[in-house]
């Protein structure tokens, strides 16, 4: 890659950032240890709306997102469609975004990896104009990132207790809802489910892939409705995941889509994106927005297919 300048947005009260103590200096050293131009931005008395605008006004070439899923969210819906490209220090709590890219998670990685990376574009999704790179999902997933928010950051034994009560409970009393669902392509239709998931491109099967994308650009979105999810259910669709078998269990329904409008007999649902909850108004209409994201992703070697996360050629 050639010689890029970078400006690093650092939320200092991160949950790794915090645990770990990581600051303006920290991150300064580490990139000159690559010898990397960079810039930190580690203002706390400034917004993170104002921050960004102040990244996007730079000369850098490269905004790092050294934060969780929120800043890596905040930042990438700014960037999109510019010339500027996202890489992410993952130093949040979940860092979900990160491992979904298959980034590294240790600080010293993450900026070898941002050093030695390549600049790809990726496709991105929205649901009435919230950007998710990764998944949105609404029903029981989001319930329980819900409960996740409560201990976030202080999660003991006692807080693990509590947690998995709360699981258990959530999925007994998890009810099924009305979907009606509208794709571009396709007849529109009613379906009861107790839960639904939007994804850029689709999950790949594979014996240990769970939650896994080949690839990061295909244009399309997938659509998966869970139809029912009892406890033999759960357990039946994880087992499967695991072992690389899952995409003709009756509890799924799966649709590639470009667009699609999904309502529900609520004015607002909880719709967790990238790992972060919103509430948003329904109907949802989601979208892709393909090749919309300049990212700095890992370089690829000479055994990886062409598809893990990049243009097909």
């Amino acid at each position: 890659m050639p010689k890029l300048s970078y400006h690093v947005i650092l939320n200092a009260s991160a949950g790794t950032a915090s645990a770990t103590g990581v600051t303006s200096q920290t991150l300064e050293a580490v990139f000159a240890d690559r010898g990397l131009d960079v810039t930190v931005d580690s203002d706390p008395d400034v917004s993170l709306d104002e921050r960004v605008k102040r990244a996007l006004e730079s000369d850098a070439d490269v905004i790092v997102a050294g934060g969780g899923d929120g800043t890596i969210a905040a930042l990438a819906g700014a960037l999109a469609g510019t010339d500027k490209a996202l890489a992410v220090l993952p130093l949040g709590t979940v860092n979900a975004v990160a491992r979904d890219l298959g980034l590294p998670l240790t600080l010293e990685e993450a900026v070898a990896g941002i050093a030695d990376g390549e600049l790809r574009p990726i496709d991105i999704g929205e649901v009435n104009g919230r950007l998710f790179l990764h998944m949105a999902a609404v029903g029981f997933v989001a319930g329980i990132a819900a409960a996740r928010e409560k201990v976030r950051g202080h999660f003991g034994l006692l807080e693990f207790i509590g947690f998995s009560r709360f699981f258990a409970r959530r999925l007994a009393r998890s009810r099924r809802m009305a979907l009606a669902i509208n794709p571009d392509e396709g007849e529109a239709r009613v379906e009861r489910a107790q839960a639904f998931a939007v994804v850029c491109s689709e999950f790949s099967e594979g014996f240990g892939r769970m939650f896994s994308r080949d690839r990061l650009d295909s244009g399309t979105l997938t659509l998966y409705v869970v139809r029912h999810l009892s406890g033999a259910d759960l357990i039946r669709l994880t087992l499967g995941m695991f072992l690389g078998r899952w995409r003709q269990d009756d509890a799924l329904r799966i649709e590639h889509v470009r667009e699609v409008t999904v309502d529900t007999r609520k004015p607002t649902v909880k719709v967790m994106l990238d790992g972060e909850l919103a509430n948003i108004e329904t109907p949802l209409v989601f979208k892709v927005r393909p090749l919309a994201l300049t990212m700095v992703m890992p370089a690829q070697t000479s055994s990886q297919t062409p598809m893990e996360g990049t243009s097909a050629a």
